[in-house]
């Protein structure tokens, strides 16, 4: 769970969290802080950030295409179907008046 923590004004500090990285990731997350003159820190929240708008916008697109799907089978199940006729002329609907039993 991330913490968080109070600056010496008493306005608490974004939350914090720690995050154990193989030694590869972390060479080279620093190689990308120093390429754009950011901390390692700053550089892995920026990645993260970038990497949660790219998994949200794959999952919504992939919910999209299997509401598209499934209305596209619907559709077409309907387009199969022969069209029937109804027998008959439609019948009236009584509606019964509520009765005063008092």
């Amino acid at each position: 769970m991330a913490t968080r923590q109070n600056s010496t004004n008493g306005k608490p500090k974004s939350p914090r969290i720690q995050v154990v990285i193989p030694e590869l990731i972390c060479k080279q997350l620093t190689i990308l802080a120093e390429n754009q003159s950011r901390t390692v820190s700053n550089m892995a929240k920026v990645l993260i950030q970038e990497g949660i708008k790219k998994h949200l916008e794959k999952e919504n697109n992939s919910l999209m295409s299997g509401n598209k799907l499934n209305t596209d089978n619907f559709r077409d199940s309907l387009e199969r179907q022969s069209i029937k006729r109804l027998k008959g002329a439609p019948q009236r609907i009584r509606y019964l008046k509520k009765s005063d039993n008092k």
